[in-house]
């Protein structure tokens, strides 16, 4: 049985748009039942629509800092369409403490770089500052903490020496659209089992893969 879920967006919702893709593959366990913007104006509402997926807009603006408030909306809706699991895909909204503890380990996130370095804004400026010649994307769950949370998987690309935030930003983002549908597959089939601060999970690791940079011929 197909689990039903919500991906939360506040603007074009590309990872969104990975997710739509891929659960419209046979087989795949999880359906997107819901779209759900905090803002009206967010462009990937008209992207969800054209693939058939129900969309909601509650707007956050209104209630300011009543997190709360909001928070009372959302989970009406998220009752209502009886949605099992949520995904936040570029969801400008922090949460409160008490929500995010309802939906524990049901609330992905991904974030634009290998976790924990990183969290927070700017990440690839962040990475580019730091000299780090690999980078990534991560997929957690959500906890109180931004950008915390047992991570289920991560993917790692190389740095550029010429790279910019931009085009390090366009490298990472291929990941992310790769790791966040096969995270929700394995969360959609309980293929992963949080302990304490970290989670195992029935995905197979290949330990002789390697990704080295950079590279010497």
């Amino acid at each position: 049985m197909m689990r039903p879920v919500a991906i939360l967006i506040s603007g074009r919702g590309s990872n969104m748009s990975a997710l739509i893709e891929a659960a419209a593959a046979d087989g795949f366990p999880a359906e997107i039942a819901l779209v759900i913007s905090n803002r009206a104006d967010a462009p990937g509402l008209a992207n969800a629509e054209a693939n058939g997926i129900k969309t909601l807009v509650i707007e956050s603006k209104p209630f300011g800092k009543d997190r709360a408030g909001f928070e009372k909306l959302l989970q009406a809706a998220l009752d209502e369409h009886k949605i099992e699991v949520i995904c936040l895909a570029g969801f400008m909204r922090l949460f409160t403490a008490e929500f995010v503890q309802h939906w524990y380990g049901r609330m992905l996130n991904i974030h634009p770089s290998l976790l924990p370095s990183f969290p927070g804004l700017d990440p690839h400026g962040q990475a580019l500052r730091a000299g780090v010649k690999i980078s990534g994307a991560t997929v957690h769950f959500v906890i109180p903490e931004t950008d915390a949370g047992p991570i289920v998987m991560q993917g790692a690309v190389p740095v550029a020496p010429d790279d910019t935030s931009e085009t390090l930003a366009a490298r990472v983002l291929g990941v992310e659209h790769q790791i966040y549908p096969q995270a929700l597959r394995l969360l959609a089939t309980d293929g992963i089992k949080i302990d304490g601060d970290v989670t195992t999970s029935t995905a197979g690791v290949d330990a002789d893969d390697s990704l080295i940079a950079p590279m010497v011929i």
